[in-house]
């Protein structure tokens, strides 16, 4: 027997995603755009997201973990896909080396195991002052570095969100790296990197939150499109009387009658408690204020505004992640990448 319709609908607009790689290519100038499609594509589900980048004209993919290029390989050839964990035992190097993918090198020791594996096709990353992974430029002149068929160097900006001076520091420190040892390709920007110009962007530019619909940079204003928009379905309607309290911990309090609605939503689907206090969920165009503590997977919202809302209708979850972040306190990553199963199965 086949399970029912889910209450709850993730939709990944495909042709807003795929819109967002063409500005963000365009905005990379002479250098072309990658795609960080690591984390299930930020969440959004690498089924869906790859094959749309890949038909918009992405030839460059980024991953965290080995154990993430396999589906990324079904859509795109794996010597497309950079490995940004880089390989750090014999089971991964002898994966990478058989599937096709590039690892980035990190450090000495992964430089040296990679040559003595038998090597191939790799790229590098270079610290400049993030201070996470990558081999420090006076590692540079190392002779397992410079063994190395290199062919992106890569390094990774700390503060682009910001107007920092931490950028020109970086943007510095990774121009006197490429000098000092072969390689196909330099690529330094992230999303945000790419709003910094063109003096960030080198060969090929890595974005990756900003596919997906996130604004880390004013400078991308009116660029990105929503890729994702949440739906989530009422489960009960009820009348409470003044005086009754709803949620744990009775935090809302009614001071008159008001008709309610319980909704298929919480943080087991990555609406987290931090986006209830304030917020709404959205009936066309009137705001459902949310009333009490988001719960692992119900809310409960005000319904004066719309009292002809029943069981089995839909809501919409406002998903701009730029204004959600705004009023949740969560960074727009968090916002995508803590989707939950449920409606990555919708």
């Amino acid at each position: 027997m086949n399970p029912p319709d889910p209450t709850l609908r993730l939709k990944v607009d495909t042709a807003a995603l795929a819109d967002n790689w063409r500005n963000l290519d365009a905005l990379s100038g002479e250098a072309a755009a990658g795609a960080a499609v690591k984390a299930d594509c930020y969440g959004l589900g690498v089924e869906t997201c790859v094959p749309a980048l890949r038909d918009a004209g992405c030839e460059a993919f980024f991953v965290a973990h080995c154990s993430e290029v396999e589906a990324v390989a079904k859509h795109v050839p794996a010597q497309q896909i950079a490995v940004l964990h880089g390989v750090i035992n014999a089971g991964e190097i002898a994966y990478a080396q058989g599937i096709g993918a590039a690892p980035v090198i990190n450090s000495l020791d992964q430089a040296s195991a990679w040559s003595a594996a038998g090597g191939g096709m790799c790229h590098l990353m270079v610290d400049t002052g993030i201070n996470r992974l990558g081999v420090a430029p006076a590692e540079i002149g190392n002779s397992a570095v410079q063994a190395l068929e290199i062919d992106t160097l890569l390094s990774h900006l700390a503060c682009a969100d910001e107007d920092s001076d931490k950028n020109a520091q970086q943007l510095a420190a990774f121009e006197e790296v490429r000098n000092t040892v072969p390689h196909a390709r330099a690529s330094l920007a992230n999303s945000a990197g790419i709003a910094l110009g063109s003096a960030y962007a080198f060969d090929l530019t890595r974005p990756g939150l900003a596919l997906y619909g996130g604004v880390p940079r004013p400078e991308l204003d009116g660029s990105i499109r929503q890729v994702a928009h949440v739906e989530a379905a009422i489960l009960q309607t009820r009348t409470i009387t003044a005086g009754d309290t709803v949620g744990y911990n009775a935090q809302f309090r009614a001071e008159k009658d008001m008709r309610v609605a319980t909704v298929s939503l919480g943080y087991a689907d990555g609406f987290m408690r931090s986006r209830g206090p304030g917020s709404h969920l959205l009936h066309g165009e009137k705001r459902l204020p949310i009333l009490g503590k988001v719960s692992m997977d119900m809310i409960v919202v005000d319904l004066v505004d719309a009292p002809e809302l029943r069981e089995g209708d839909w809501l919409s979850v406002p998903f701009n992640l730029k204004n959600a972040a705004q009023q949740s306190g969560l960074s727009q990553y968090e916002l995508l990448t803590t989707i939950g199963t449920r409606l990555r199965k919708s």
